[in-house]
């Protein structure tokens, strides 16, 4: 990111060099600001259609927030990394150099843990099961399977129905149906095209919330909390549309992570890229249509530029660019020395319910990190990665640390006084925000030579990441009078 250290570590034969001295001017056709997503998969097309690129980052390796970092034997990712295999996963077949992308899939569905009691809501099953998905063929597998939820959703459903005679409470009868009533309508959403989901009324999430003809107890213990880790917003305030899709993804493809680490998808983009493309440790103070001026390398000369990176930092460099507001999160990863118990130590993506009538518990979802994916701890070893979000994110590790080991104790089953924090990584921006009404397609060109691209343009995933930079590149070819060289932009709308 344009804020982080100038300092550069060489690289050579990756795509990546450092920037040496000051005053050394380079020319490219577009020089892109910034080495996230965003900027990587925009610099392939524009590579791809012939054009000079040169991508410059401030931070000392290319990333942005997909970064993972690398701590006696394990591998820790700085943000929670979970993508839809659904939608995400489907966006990057689009890029060739991730052809070779392992995704490491959660067991299907989520488990909610709630009053001492998990309930697993199940996903669309797929032929995936629990091994790797390469990310090239996942549109492939998505295809085998269309059409068979509505009736495995429905058998789910049953097998649920008849624990109800096992209800102690009204309490739990009313979970009970709700959990049945909650499976039918994720069967429900991975039939329905995003057409029909996106012609609905654009609400708040939470308002909507009460529109779904759920009861209001299973609404608020098994709902609201699971989409409350899918959007990473506590309060609900994102756009209805924009929930209803991230549940159909969750309900057609289930989640998962790129296998080594999050940072394992922008380095198979940067190695993909001529040697030199990417230029670490340069910090861009200023941008015109023509030049790039630096704080301690010159200016760069080119004919377009192209700023692809956070929305607060891309408002510096273009004054007047909205900035919205932000989800702040913290993620924490703790080692066990131990083995967890066998019923929780699968690569469950668990999702905490708050308890009724007590101080809301810090942890929003976890997951044992080793067990999705064995690469994030050497062998014999357990990381359990955990998720704190809104203004619990924001106190002090220790104090949050304290707080989430009581609350993952329950989580876990097991003791946690002896497990080991390893890292707590606090982003204040790093969500934004997408209340109703949300415009998923905001303006990419600023003027004729001017772009902007990045999550804050489109959608605050990967596949609106990857959205908004094909289509700037789109732009930028359009305006340069040349065709565009890749697959059409991935769409929300697509399927």
């Amino acid at each position: 990111m344009l804020t982080s250290s100038a300092h550069a570590d060489t690289r050579t034969g990756t795509g990546h060099e450092e920037v040496e001295g000051a005053g050394r001017e380079r020319t490219a056709d577009v020089v892109i600001v910034g080495a996230g997503l965003a900027g990587l998969a925009a610099a392939h097309r524009l590579t791809a259609a012939g054009l000079r690129v040169l991508v410059l980052e401030a931070a000392p390796a290319a990333g942005g927030r997909l970064r993972t970092d690398h701590l006696e034997g394990y591998r820790l990712d700085r943000s929670p990394g979970v993508l839809s295999l659904d939608r995400d996963a489907d966006a990057f077949t689009r890029l060739p150099a991730l052809e070779t992308l392992s995704l490491r899939p959660f067991a299907p569905g989520a488990l909610l843990h709630a009053e001492g009691r998990r309930h697993r809501v199940a996903a669309r099953r797929t032929e995936r099961g629990s091994q790797p998905v390469r990310a090239g063929r996942t549109a492939l597998l998505d295809r085998r399977t269309r059409g068979a939820g509505s009736t495995r959703g429905a058998s789910t459903a049953l097998k649920t129905a008849r624990a109800l005679t096992g209800a102690r409470t009204r309490a739990d009868m009313s979970d009970a149906l709700g959990l049945v009533r909650l499976r039918v309508s994720l069967a429900r959403f991975a039939s329905v095209p995003p057409q029909g989901l996106l012609s609905r009324p654009e609400v708040p999430t939470c308002q909507a919330l009460t529109d779904r003809g759920l009861p209001s107890r299973p609404a608020e213990t098994l709902v609201r909390p699971l989409l409350t880790a899918l959007l990473s917003d506590p309060a609900l305030t994102t756009s209805s549309r924009v929930a209803d899709l991230t549940l159909r993804g969750f309900a057609r493809g289930g989640l998962g992570v790129p296998a080594g680490g999050q940072s394992t998808v922008t380095e198979l983009l940067a190695a993909a890229l001529p040697p030199g493309t990417v230029r670490t440790g340069v910090r861009v103070t200023s941008v015109s249509t023509h030049a790039v001026q630096t704080e301690a390398h010159g200016t760069f000369g080119c004919a377009a530029v192209l700023v692809a990176t956070g929305a607060r930092a891309a408002a510096t460099l273009l004054p007047g660019l909205r900035v919205p507001q932000f989800h702040p999160v913290t993620v924490l990863h703790h080692a066990a020395e131990e083995p967890l118990p066998p019923s929780v130590s699968g690569p469950s993506f668990t999702v905490c319910a708050e308890r009724d009538g007590t101080e809301p518990d810090p942890v929003s979802h976890t997951w044992v990190a080793s067990s999705v994916d064995p690469s994030r701890a050497a062998p014999g070893r357990t990381l359990i990665t955990s998720v704190v979000l809104g203004e619990r994110a924001a106190e002090p590790p220790t104090a949050l640390d304290k707080a989430a080991r009581l609350q993952l104790a329950g989580v876990y089953g097991t003791s946690t006084d002896r497990w080991e924090l390893l890292a707590a990584y606090h982003d204040p921006d790093a969500v934004p925000a997408m209340p109703a009404p949300h415009d998923p397609r905001r303006p990419v060109r600023v003027l004729s030579g001017l772009y902007v691209c990045g999550e804050h343009r489109d959608t605050s995933t990967p596949r609106g990441a990857l959205s908004s930079a094909e289509r700037a590149t789109e732009q930028i070819l359009r305006d340069f009078g040349r065709p565009a060289a890749c697959a059409e932009p991935v769409r929300e709308t697509a399927a």
